[in-house]
């Protein structure tokens, strides 16, 4: 029987020849960002929800937020009517949830190959990658400092990573290139090496201005002003402190209509109260007075509400990942998101551990799964975080590219259309028989599995044969494999020049600077 049921399943297959050149071919493909058609899960009541909305807006009018060197913001505050006492912004009740009112739902980020567009917002999940780590990790170098060489390897797998949207921002922190230079350096590689959208650079003003030259070289002036190309991360120095630096980046970008995540960044114990309603009380105030802030930049200009929390091991000090408390507070912060009608930034690969093991997968999929049912728009750190941010892993970043695939399907839902129901399949089989020939099987099951593209789902034996390799091992062999059959996307000759050019005129004009 089994026998006949392998002679059906070539047959109708088409062949092993042609299964085989399936597998083994070079494949760009990308998916289509998330659409959720499962339901968000809801932590809080909407009493409780009341409660932390009313709470922050106290907090913003009665304690204020500091503006810090800053004297336009300032100005900006007092014309919209805040009230001002030095650096502290006192911001009246209603008043920073009304100017939050122009902020879009949802907005179109703008890839250089429009089939790579995203939708941020509504019941959409974007994936972008790891984001900041001056550190690098793979099985052959262990852990060392980031170079440009190491930047370029990431933009690489993130364009040949099916299941990953987005190319994301600065992968890794590259060492070996001047702090005030390389940011043109990353640009460039986000640009040329990759055709997903990316993020610009918010480390100083000028290089948020020079991220927007570098954008309407690539895609025009005018498309620029008119659409958004770059999503970018403005974090806020909890608790209730926005600097200049990050405020400049934002006026930059929204200045010029580009999207801006406005998070704070925070360390449960640290820069907010241990309680999850404490932190999320803070986590509102700050979100609305940076929305606010950038409406009053320019109303209508795209940003997404972010919230990245994390709690902290009160022996060591030592922030943690994948907590149930961190996960409580992101379900919490996406409803708050929702009661705003604003996008929602969190999430992310997140672990303490220092290798990509057994501590890194659980922690990362607590949080991946978090995200997914918490309603996150756009999940930044997606892939490739390790050792609490300070790492990005080559192998980890594979690994967790690859499980992003789990969170396309679940996010899908249950199908229960005349196919799914499967009534021919099961007259077709009867009582006793086996489903691995019948007509239903043979039409679906190219797509009724998800698949892993890194682990090991073989026999013992032939497993032991082919080295008994760990995950470590099998993502290592994936990482070297897709990098041997990555293809650079062809960039108009012209564009290109014009890119190269700018980058080395940019770096002409002023001396290397490593602080």
């Amino acid at each position: 029987m089994a026998e006949a049921a392998a002679r059906t399943r070539r047959t109708r297959g088409g062949g092993g020849a042609a299964r085989r050149a399936e597998r083994t071919s070079v494949s760009f493909e990308t998916a289509k960002y998330i659409e959720r058609n499962i339901p968000n899960y809801e932590v809080l009541s909407d009493s409780a929800l009341d409660m932390i909305e009313a709470n922050a807006e106290q907090i913003l009018e009665e304690i204020g937020v500091n503006f810090v060197n800053n004297p336009a913001a300032l100005e900006r505050w007092r014309k919209a009517g805040a009230t001002i006492e030095g650096e502290r912004v006192r911001i009246p009740k209603g008043l920073a949830r009304e100017l939050c009112k122009t902020a879009p739902a949802s907005f179109t980020q703008h890839a250089r190959n429009p089939e790579r567009n995203v939708v941020i917002g509504g019941n959409t999940l974007v994936c972008a990658p790891v984001y900041g780590p001056p550190f690098v990790r793979d099985a052959e170098g262990g852990r060392r400092y980031a170079t440009m060489d190491d930047f370029q390897k990431f933009v690489k797998l993130g364009y040949m990573s099916k299941w990953l949207h987005h190319s994301g921002g600065t992968v890794c922190e590259p060492t070996d290139v001047a702090v005030n230079k390389r940011h043109l350096d990353m640009l460039l590689a986000h640009m040329t090496l990759s055709d997903k959208p990316f993020m610009g650079s918010v480390t100083e003003p000028s290089r948020a201005q020079d991220s927007v030259e570098m954008c309407e070289i690539l895609f025009g002036k005018e498309f620029v002003q008119e659409n958004t190309v770059m999503t970018s991360l403005i974090n806020i120095n909890s608790p209730m402190t926005f600097d200049d630096i990050m405020m400049g980046a934002l006026e930059v970008y929204a200045t010029n209509n580009q999207a801006c995540i406005i998070s704070p960044f925070i360390v449960g114990g640290a820069m907010a109260p241990v309680s999850v309603a404490g932190t999320l009380t803070q986590v509102m105030a700050e979100v609305l007075a940076g929305i606010a802030y950038s409406q009053l930049i320019k109303p209508g200009a795209p940003v997404i509400m972010g919230a990245f929390v994390t709690s902290i091991d009160m022996n060591s000090g030592a922030p943690t990942f994948g907590t149930p408390e961190a996960s409580h507070i992101l379900y919490g912060a996406g409803q708050l998101a929702r009661r705003l009608g604003l996008p929602f930034r969190s999430g992310g690969g997140l672990c303490g551990s220092k290798l990509p093991d057994a501590q890194s997968a659980y922690e990362t999929a607590h949080t991946h799964n978090a995200a997914l049912l918490g309603g996150v728009n756009f999940m930044l750190h997606a892939c490739g975080w390790l050792e609490g941010g300070l790492v990005s892993s080559f192998e980890k970043f594979v690994v967790d590219a690859d499980q992003l695939g789990i969170l396309h399907h679940l996010a899908r839902g249950v199908a229960v259309d005349e196919n799914a129901q499967a009534m021919g399949a099961i007259r077709e089989v009867g009582p006793g028989g086996h489903y691995l020939g019948c007509e239903h099987t043979q039409a679906n099951f190219k797509d009724a599995f998800w698949r892993t593209d890194v682990f090991d789902y073989k026999p013992f034996e032939t497993w032991h044969d082919e080295g008994a390799r760990d995950t470590q091992a099998l993502a290592s062999a994936k990482v070297a494999q897709m990098l041997n059959n990555y293809q650079q996307p062809a960039l108009d000759p012209a564009i290109l020049e014009a890119l190269n050019a700018y980058v080395a005129d940019k770096k002409a004009s002023m001396s290397d600077a490593f602080v």
